[in-house]
């Protein structure tokens, strides 16, 4: 066999590599498309051109990304924004947000990937969520108060944010999570820059109302079947009820 092994290992890296810079880009054009092609004035832009640099993603084809997002130039962005909803297994209820540019064929993907859960129709379990706008962001050192950049940003609400959580989130920093009114998210993302906070992630998202209880077994099962989802090209995010 000799080395093959580590080719492998080689390829599959490189294709994991590929797959989540496809998804960085993806997002980079659907926040250009949403909020326009200045960083400067897109929050949701400005923390996916940030993270799309930390992982190495060119110049060029993030360039790229924001002018066919923003539909400058000859390339446009055709792309369907489809929601799922369904449970995974043991009644974990979910939310998956789908961007495909065909759906006839993301959409029996999806479908097989929920033979190990139940998909619902739109609107089943939506009320079992809160739509709201969600900012990521860290700052060196421990020990800051997040409470304070809370009410100082404006958000609603804060919980800390681990590494385990995010991983954009240093080992040696504060991380919290801010829940913001969706109409909030830009002003929060801004204060947050610019009072020396990183923001990792600036977007509209959903905050299961319950959490189910599970054992460990089971939420090993749930994980697998959450991590199925999300490693789909298409699938752009995954919500569930699961901490």
């Amino acid at each position: 066999m000799g080395r093959q092994w580590l080719h492998a290992k080689r390829a599959v890296a490189s294709l994991k590599k590929g797959q989540a810079n496809g998804k960085l880009l993806k997002e980079i054009m659907v926040a250009a498309k949403m909020g326009g092609p200045d960083p400067d004035g897109n929050a949701r832009l400005f923390a996916a051109v940030a993270k799309a640099r930390r992982e190495s993603v060119t110049r060029e084809a993030i360039e790229r990304a924001i002018k066919k997002g923003a539909g400058i130039g000859g390339e446009k962005l055709v792309m369907e924004h489809v929601v799922y909803e369904g449970y995974a297994p043991h009644k974990i209820p979910l939310i998956v947000e789908v961007l495909t540019d065909n759906n006839n064929r993301t959409a029996p993907e999806v479908r097989m990937l929920f033979k190990k859960g139940q998909l619902g129709a739109p609107g089943s379990n939506k009320f079992l969520f809160e739509h709201v706008g969600l900012v990521e962001a860290h700052r060196p050192g421990t020990g800051v108060d997040i409470e304070e950049a809370a009410i100082e940003a404006g958000a609603n609400e804060v919980e800390p944010l681990a590494p385990e959580q995010n991983d954009d989130i240093p080992a040696d920093a504060t991380g919290a999570r801010f829940i913001v009114e969706r109409t909030a998210v830009h002003a929060v993302s801004q204060w947050l820059s610019q009072n020396g906070w990183t923001v990792v992630t600036s977007e509209l998202g959903y905050i299961a109302k319950n959490y189910p209880t599970l054992n460990e077994d089971q939420q090993t099962e749930v994980g697998e079947f959450l991590q199925a989802l999300d490693e789909h090209d298409d699938v752009h995010r995954v919500w569930a009820a699961m901490k």
